[in-house]
């Protein structure tokens, strides 16, 4: 069963938290194809710096799987619930997967800011633009592969993807490299040829707003 999420106190909550996103550090958009690494250099900026880093509860018409409890992977709420947020403005951004709906909502991110932490988000191309829309303070890297050949064999490596979803998911990247291409769309392009060397990149944007909240991390090169 999918259960319904809170609807009428998520606008109210974030009216009551804007001084808090105002004085808040800005959040962390990271964007790029599937393969690119994203996931891993998330991975080893919390593992340095987690305790200044939030991660915002997106909401989603899909069912709970197993193991899954509301409120912690996400918010499970009904259709008709979750349309009607829409409708008030409550996200950020949203989208349709596979017949699903997902979202990050207003409230969701304002939790995050309200307690003095960076939000990191990872969206892709359409969730940016639909950020940037609204007004969201943000930082945005884009992250690639050295090239698309390069991306195509590391999502072959992974050894889950049949020819038509590595397809669909090869001219997603195209498009989206395109866009990460693109001047004026990120603060940061980082090639990921080597993921030492990617982090270093990124772990040097990310350390002048991380320092202004305290953080020291393990002392290692910029």
């Amino acid at each position: 069963m999918v259960l319904a999420g809170p609807v009428t106190p998520l606008l109210p909550l974030v009216t009551r938290r804007l001084a808090a996103m105002a004085a808040a550090p800005p959040a962390l958009v990271l964007c790029g194809p599937s393969g690119a690494g994203k996931s891993t250099l998330m991975k080893l900026l919390t593992a340095e710096f987690g305790a200044n880093f939030g991660f915002s509860v997106s909401h989603t018409t899909r069912a709970p799987r197993a193991g899954e409890e509301q409120g912690r992977e996400y918010h499970f709420a009904a259709r008709a619930a979750m349309e009607a947020m829409v409708g008030q403005g409550a996200f950020l951004e949203h989208a349709v997967f596979g017949g699903n709906m997902y979202g990050t909502s207003r409230a969701a991110v304002a939790a995050v800011a309200a307690q003095g932490k960076v939000c990191i988000l990872d969206i892709d191309m359409q969730g940016v633009k639909q950020l940037k829309a609204s007004g969201l303070a943000a930082r945005y890297v884009f992250v690639r592969a050295s090239s698309l050949a390069v991306l195509e064999a590391r999502l072959r490596a992974r050894g889950t993807e049949s020819e038509e979803s590595l397809a669909r998911r090869l001219a997603a990247a195209t498009a989206e490299l395109e866009y990460g291409a693109e001047e004026g769309n990120f603060h940061l392009v980082v090639v990921n040829e080597q993921v030492e060397a990617a982090y270093r990149q990124l772990r040097g944007f990310v350390l002048p707003v991380l320092t202004g909240l305290g953080a020291k991390g393990d002392g290692g090169p910029v």
